[in-house]
């Protein structure tokens, strides 16, 4: 019988290479989506109409974080051996503009979570996305998993408290709770409001003459970006595990802001000086200036480690958009070179 798993947060990044991954895998995989006025599935649609899963076994369900009493009905309902939970107010610019709702997805929600597995009484599997934001104004470089958090956002402080209060779960309950510290991952299918997607994005622009600047922050803050495809694979092998635990997953490399942009905007023979203007509005009240993950705990005890570098990484998303944008043109009789 397949095994049974449940997404929070399927229709993001994560959450459609994820849910990708499971069904390859054999697993039947439920996925909690917001009510919305629109349709927000488009990174799974490609799996509903792919005819060799005409009889997927993906199943979605209205639900959201906020609500406690729709996550345990589901819960109780689907009965899922695997919880993975990848929802939240994600974006850290946006925390600092909304950090009430943010703290109520992002950390209450992981309460309610844990609380609805709890008082079903079944014994599942749980995943917790916690984040590299937490370690904030690092006070070691790289980080690995004993480093001290130190958020420097919203955002960040909210996943502290769902990082700790799935350890306190684990120990208090005996719960399979287990936090992946991921750092910055990127993809074709990363949000359009996140600095790398906008510069990819924005290049395809550029480059069929629909558009002339990029507006950007601070380009000195350094990063760790990885493949996103990559690390949900880290989040199933958690899961695989006979013991919980709290693991780093990460590149080990860092690169500035400006790294990214001298890499993409070069990939298609641009020089981004001409095309990229500062803008205050985009800086955060307090900046994180360098992350960098050491992933040795997962490679030894996961058996995972990167395989997409940080050039690679930004090449596939470049090229990515300037395709996506010519399927988009050509729809509308506007062929580009």
């Amino acid at each position: 019988m397949a095994k049974r798993a449940l997404i929070t947060g399927i229709t993001g990044q994560d959450g459609s290479y994820l849910a990708e991954l499971l069904l390859e895998k054999g697993y039947e995989v439920h996925g909690i989506i917001r009510r919305a006025s629109t349709f927000n599935t488009g990174r799974l649609d490609h799996i509903y109409s792919d005819p060799h899963n005409s009889k997927t076994a993906l199943r979605l369900h209205y639900g959201d974080l906020s609500d406690a009493s729709s996550l345990a009905r589901l819960i109780g309902k689907i009965q899922p051996e695997e919880i993975y939970n990848l929802a939240a107010q994600s974006h850290v610019r946006v925390s600092f503009d909304s950090p009430e709702y943010t703290t109520d997805i992002t950390a209450t929600g992981v309460i309610r979570i844990l609380e609805a597995v709890r008082e079903t009484g079944i014994r599942p599997r749980f995943y917790q996305a916690s984040s590299s934001e937490m370690y904030g104004k690092v006070h070691e470089i790289p980080q690995k998993e004993t480093t001290p958090f130190y958020p420097r956002s919203p955002y960040g402080c909210a996943k502290v408290y769902a990082y700790w209060i799935t350890v306190n779960y684990r120990e208090s309950y005996g719960m399979h709770a287990s936090n992946g510290i991921l750092f910055n991952h990127e993809s074709p299918r990363r949000g359009e409001t996140f600095v790398t997607r906008k510069i990819t994005r924005a290049i395809a622009q550029i480059k069929a003459g629909l558009q002339d600047k990029l507006y950007l922050g601070n380009l000195d803050a350094k990063r760790d970006w990885g493949y996103a495809k990559e690390y949900v694979e880290a989040m199933w092998l958690m899961l695989q595990q006979p013991d919980p635990d709290d693991y780093v997953i990460a590149t080990n490399e860092t690169h500035s802001v400006r790294e990214f942009l001298e890499e993409a905007f070069g990939h298609v023979g641009l020089d981004w000086r001409r095309h990229v203007e500062i803008d205050s509005a985009y800086y955060r009240p307090a900046e994180v200036d360098v992350l960098i993950g050491d992933y040795s705990k997962a490679k030894e005890k996961l058996g995972w480690q990167p395989k997409t570098r940080f050039k690679d990484l930004v090449r596939i998303m470049v090229d990515a958009d300037m395709e996506r944008l010519q399927r988009h043109l050509a729809g509308k009789g506007k062929l580009v070179d």
